[in-house]
């Protein structure tokens, strides 16, 4: 198993150099600055995409984080660059949010408040303050979760309410895309405030967000965390009147690591304690979702009982993590096989050995779905965070 584990090791540390290499390389926009809003499947860049906060803010994440790891230069140097971009086109000084978009020529497009957006922009602002000690990235980013707590922050209910229009008005498409319910409280938005603001109080020792934070995780595991079935539910009304969806599959493993994380840098150890146990049990129910293959599928529609049938990029990644973690937590080697099984799949059918990066998944037939090699929603961060966390996790 040592050998396993090394040989794992040194894979993801050399996929890592090809995902950052990929970015540095395919995604630096030289004509209007910052980064390239679109690279479809074919790797043609969509001239005059629009440019998305939340790709920008996980593509600040990554190469922060990722400089830690790599201690390259030029890692930090693309950070710095979507620094400056995000706060220069992205934050909105006037109302002290975030655009969600923006256009070519770097006016704003979509000027909404998506929640989940303004977290993305914590996570990302903290991890380049680690590595640049840069003032105004932290400034920005405790704006930011001061106007979430203002605006968002549900006092009555707890929780925090979706979205919002660019001066904090109330707004009546709260969907983060045309997949999802358009409901005001929802499992994706608070698993990366938590994210979020976990990762500025590891820069930012504030009594006040350390409190948040804690109960935020108090509030996930009441209403979100499905403790008889071990799955998330996902959308509520404000008043947590539940709107029972999918069994999301990649939310689930990302949620069974990243909560206990958050539970751990909040100090709480009863919610320590609590975390763990979901952490495991939200392991092994993700196990419905394996394929023989080791892929995880995307989503299970219980109503239908339809599978939805696609592998993605970014449930391979969590699942790595996630099973990785439950394996730590347990010794059971199990987990551990599962880990295996799940990166032999992804460097078969989700990395992209040609042109680099990682497809945006397979069908069942293992025919790829066409969808971006970078945009909106296909970003660096869930498969450069893979490997990471597994680098760092595995001790040899």
């Amino acid at each position: 198993m040592p050998t396993k584990l090394k040989q794992l090791k040194e894979e993801l540390s050399a996929e890592l150099d090809a995902i950052l290499e990929y970015w540095s390389k395919h995604t630096l926009d030289h004509q209007n600055s910052g980064f390239v809003g679109q690279i479809d499947h074919n790797e043609k860049i969509i001239d005059k995409a629009e440019k998305g906060s939340v790709l920008n803010a996980r593509i600040l994440w990554t190469f922060s984080s990722s400089y830690k790891v790599t201690k390259n230069e030029s890692h930090k140097k693309i950070a710095q660059r979507a620094f400056e971009f995000l706060s220069n086109h992205f934050y909105d000084p006037e109302f002290g949010g975030l655009f969600w978009s923006i256009n070519a020529d770097k006016t704003p497009k979509d000027t909404k408040n998506q929640i989940y957006a303004l977290a993305f922009a914590i996570y990302g602002l903290a991890e380049y303050y680690s590595i640049s000690q840069d003032g105004k990235a932290l400034a920005i980013a405790i704006n930011l979760y001061l106007r979430i707590q203002k605006h968002s922050y549900d006092p009555v209910n707890k929780g925090y309410l979706e979205a919002f229009t660019r001066d904090w008005q109330p707004i009546e498409d709260l969907r983060l895309s045309d997949k999802d319910a358009n409901e005001k409280k929802t499992m994706n938005t608070h698993l990366h405030i938590i994210e979020a603001y976990a990762n500025l109080f590891k820069v930012w020792k504030d009594k006040k967000l350390q409190n948040d934070i804690i109960e935020l995780l108090a509030t996930i595991e009441t209403h979100f965390i499905n403790t008889e079935s071990g799955h998330l539910r996902l959308f509520f009304d404000e008043n947590w009147i539940e709107k029972p969806d999918v069994i999301s599959y990649g939310h689930d493993i990302e949620a069974a690591w990243l909560l206990l994380q958050c539970a751990e840098i909040s100090e709480d150890k009863k919610l320590i304690a609590n975390y763990t146990k979901h952490a495991v049990q939200m392991a092994e129910v993700t196990k419905e979702g394996l394929d023989t293959d080791g892929g995880l599928w995307y989503e299970f529609d219980p109503e239908k009982n339809k599978l939805v049938d696609e592998k993605h990029w970014w449930v391979q990644a969590e699942a790595l993590i996630g099973f990785y973690n439950a394996y730590e937590l347990t010794g059971n080697e199990s987990y551990l096989e599962l880990v295996f099984k799940n990166w032999n799949f992804i460097k078969e059918h989700i990395v992209d050995h040609q042109n680099g990066e990682w497809h945006w998944g397979v069908h069942r037939d293992y025919s790829l779905i066409e969808k971006d090699k970078a945009g909106f929603w296909k970003c660096p961060y869930h498969n450069s965070r893979a490997c990471l966390e597994l680098i760092n996790r595995i001790k040899l």
